[in-house]
């Protein structure tokens, strides 16, 4: 097939999201090089992740032309044998065993603490904020931490177990607010010294280790943004986990992005430059994972959320990035951006959802009270 009727083809799909290439508006696609068309057609979404990366294309509002494509559905058609093939592996292998579980927090989490200072707000939380009443991002990441705690139930001297703590912010936040005591895991080395700092002098200890080795009882326990790198093939023993670490009377709550249809495998791209060894549950998925262990108290999504938290973020890197850009280097500044803006289009066209989900052992007499 020739160049030109690769653009052909590729010009005729995107119609149905309303894009054009070289166009005037905003979520038109401009082309720098006209192999840019083969790349998609012929590799899906990685060719299209990676020819952005190599600026092969621009769009100058790249959240919206992702947004048009991904609420039309056109990236359906894309070729899709590696996501077959991810599947498939998905099936016969556990990328996710104890050992490989570290593999995200080195490639993503330790590639440096400078770049998440200037992303993200002053207690360095990554993951979705609660934006109902608050209009900055430290607001409402504090909003979403509180909402947390007071869905817990958290009271002073109580034992909470922070599952993927991060850099330490949520366990510092309880500690401090809620007088508990916190036993916060990661499998990243730059977080779990950032995060023994942060919490210096609070009732807070930060180990370096998977959930399926950590032994020991607690009151509650929350895990915020870290069940994406659970793997399918590990739900049901992560909440076997979770039930054998809680005592019969407490509370989890998981918080967690999940996808609208259950699917088995990471997307491409997303895979191999931004979170490997990684899976997002539906919530069916969750719901069958959970049995015999939990009973579900209560399931609360603001997905919308999520696409503000990530523009937020995006602007806030990009703002930065004259005091990063010699450690990063140009084309990383291309592979962030479009991680954050096609994701918060992801969101945005409703294709992904934010849950809170609320657990307890063996349900709570009289029902439990929801909190939003």
């Amino acid at each position: 097939m020739t160049l030109t009727r690769y653009q052909s083809e590729l010009r005729n799909l995107l119609a149905g999201a309303e894009v054009t290439l070289n166009g005037s508006r905003p979520w038109d696609i401009q082309v720098r090089d006209p192999l840019f068309a083969r790349r998609v057609l012929s590799q899906g979404s990685l060719g299209v992740g990676e020819s952005y990366m190599d600026a092969q294309w621009d769009c100058e509002r790249l959240d919206e032309m992702m947004f048009r494509v991904f609420r039309s559905r056109i990236d359906t058609h894309l070729p899709g044998l590696r996501l077959l093939w991810a599947a498939l592996l998905a099936k016969l292998f556990n990328p996710q065993t104890p050992t490989r579980s570290y593999k995200v927090g080195q490639q993503h989490y330790d590639i440096g603490d400078d770049l998440y200072q200037r992303m993200l707000d002053p207690r360095m939380i990554y993951s979705c904020a609660y934006w109902r009443n608050a209009t900055t991002l430290e607001a409402a990441q504090e909003a979403k931490l509180d909402l947390v705690c007071l869905k817990l139930g958290l009271q002073p001297g109580m034992k909470v177990l922070d599952i993927g703590c991060g850099w330490g912010g949520a366990a510092q936040f309880a500690a401090q607010r809620y007088g508990v005591h916190v036993t916060g895991l990661t499998i990243s080395r730059n977080q779990a010294a950032a995060a023994r700092v942060r919490c210096e002098g609070l009732p807070v200890e930060i180990m370096l280790c998977d959930y399926r080795s950590l032994k020991g009882r607690f009151d509650r326990i929350y895990s915020l943004g870290m069940f994406e790198h659970v793997g399918l093939r590990n739900y049901r023993t992560y909440f076997q986990c979770a039930r054998r670490l809680l005592t019969g009377e407490g509370l989890m709550l998981l918080h967690t992005i999940g996808q609208n249809t259950s699917e088995q495998a990471n997307d491409p791209w997303i895979e191999r430059y931004i979170f490997p060894n990684s899976s997002i549950p539906s919530m069916a998925q969750i719901a069958r994972a959970a049995e015999k262990s939990f009973v579900i108290e209560d399931w609360h999504g603001f997905g919308v959320d999520y696409d503000r938290t990530l523009m937020e973020w995006y602007r806030r890197f990009n703002d930065r990035w004259p005091e990063l850009e010699s450690h990063y280097g140009e084309r990383f500044r291309r592979m962030w951006n479009f991680w954050l803006l096609a994701s918060a289009a992801y969101f945005r066209a409703r294709r992904d959802q934010l849950w809170q989900v609320v657990l307890s052992p063996n349900g709570i007499p009289g029902g439990y009270q929801e909190v939003r």
